[in-house]
């Protein structure tokens, strides 16, 4: 049986630009709906969808989005459209071949589990042609080259719309392959591939649909970015100086072999010390994090904090347990769907929890964490375009407190040396799409990284 939505009274009103939203959605055949974040493209897409099949009772939809964000997907169809039929795929193989033949107009799965019976489930009835396809967070589809673009790409679809706020984060490339997406395919029709051209930024003005908070949302409570500079610790400076002494000596050696590969290798090792001192367990983070935190608490405000690594050394498993009289809670990429639906109901609903700790890529897109006014990013991406995202958890529609984003930075390390050339190279992306997001292996050359440590190769 599909699930069943218990009707309401009333549905919620939309916003007047959420309006156009959903009209540019049901009056176009292909749509990217690039939002500013926090702006509701799923709420958007919802309403729309529940036009479409209201007009056409027939009417089937699939729509796929990140593990992670299925259980809000869910609530967000019994708050926007009550009444309407969808089945959730999920489960077993077995439970998922009936549960794709049930009587449901809208088909709800995670990419993964979406790739895995596209390709390999001959019992599941995925390669119907769809009256609507919709992919949530479609800079999931970046890369032309994964099984998951590609599969995405061979869905029959009538109707096309990629929901994703960064629908460029590296390239031009990335953008293209997003847009490919965007082009409705019927049966037998093969669609050529989209390249960085004057042609291709034609399209992508015709086809995406931006709007930005400033603009649409000028009641929304300020966000105030709070730069953190702090110097290491004295056991942190001297690991620090020593790994990258031993780091610069052994690229030198290592001459024309020399690869991409090997700088990440020590960049990341250096980011890590930053963290934490291994030897010593000191941190002048965590230093600043502790007692910026106790002020927190000390005005009845709630935070989160941001990581980019997820163990018990120098992650997320390493601040909760650090920040444990606060009564931290953990969100990171191997927690179980259901887990990760736990936490953040959880901190949303029970005011015990004031501190929730996310991996940033697991916590950055996708959720609702209003709760919280207050987010700290321990460590850098490199990727401004992530980083918005995962302040927007909490700078969105029905935040009502000012927000503060503190972004660490230890002084004269690598951290401050690649912020200086992001600042640089950031414009070149904002030219095409507001809210870009740099990646360090695919936006840095060899040469470049090599640079940062004064290295010249031969």
């Amino acid at each position: 049986m599909p699930d069943a939505l218990p009707e309401r009274a009333a549905i919620p009103a939309l916003l007047p630009f959420q309006v156009d939203g959903v009209k540019a959605l049901v009056e176009r055949p292909g749509l990217l709906l690039a939002d500013d974040m926090g702006l509701g493209k799923t709420i958007q897409a919802i309403r729309a969808l529940s036009t479409i099949i209201a007009a056409n009772p027939e009417a089937k939809a699939l729509v796929i989005v990140p593990s992670g964000l299925v259980g809000q997907w869910r609530s967000e169809f019994q708050r926007w459209a009550p009444g309407l039929t969808f089945s959730t795929i999920r489960g077993q193989v077995s439970d998922r071949a009936w549960q794709w033949r049930a009587a449901a107009s809208v088909f709800l799965v995670s990419y993964d589990t979406f790739r895995s019976d596209f390709t390999l489930n001959p019992h599941a009835s995925v390669a119907r042609e769809w009256d609507v396809v919709v992919l949530d967070e479609a800079q999931r589809i970046k890369n032309r080259d994964t099984e998951i673009a590609r599969t995405c790409k061979q869905v029959l679809r009538r109707r096309s719309w990629a929901l994703t706020g960064t629908p460029l984060e590296n390239t031009v490339d990335e953008l293209a392959s997003v847009l490919e997406f965007v082009r409705p395919r019927r049966r037998d029709e093969r669609l050529p591939a989209l390249r960085a051209s004057h042609s291709l930024l034609e399209l992508h003005r015709s086809l995406q649909l931006r709007r930005r908070k400033a603009d649409v949302l000028p009641q929304l409570p300020p966000k105030t970015l709070i730069p953190v500079s702090l110097e290491l610790t004295e056991s942190q400076r001297a690991t620090y100086d020593r790994a990258e002494r031993e780091g610069v000596i052994r690229l030198e050696d290592l001459g024309r072999d020399v690869r991409i590969e090997n700088v990440l290798e020590l960049i990341t090792r250096l980011k890590q010390i930053c963290n934490f001192c291994p030897r010593t367990g000191e941190s002048a983070k965590l230093d600043d994090l502790r007692e910026r935190m106790g002020v927190v608490m000390a005005e009845g405000e709630r935070a989160l904090v941001f990581s980019q690594y997820t163990d018990g050394v120098f992650g997320v498993e390493r601040i909760a347990s650090a920040l444990a009289a606060f009564q931290p809670l953990r969100y990171t990429g191997g927690l179980s769907q259901q887990a990760r639906e736990r936490v953040v109901e959880d901190f949303r609903r029970d005011p015990a929890y004031r501190v929730l700790v996310l991996s940033l890529r697991a916590g950055g897109v996708g959720l609702n964490l209003q709760e919280a006014s207050y987010v700290f990013h321990f460590d850098r991406w490199w990727n401004p375009a992530v980083e918005r995202q995962a302040e927007d958890r909490t700078h969105r529609m029905g935040q009502t407190n000012p927000v503060f984003v503190y972004v660490y930075t230890c002084v004269n390390t690598i951290e401050e040396r690649i912020a200086l050339i992001l600042a640089k190279k950031r414009a070149l992306f904002d030219e095409v799409v507001d809210g870009t997001s740099i990646d360090l292996g695919a936006t840095f050359n060899l040469q470049e990284l090599l640079a940062l440590f004064g290295i010249r190769q031969p």
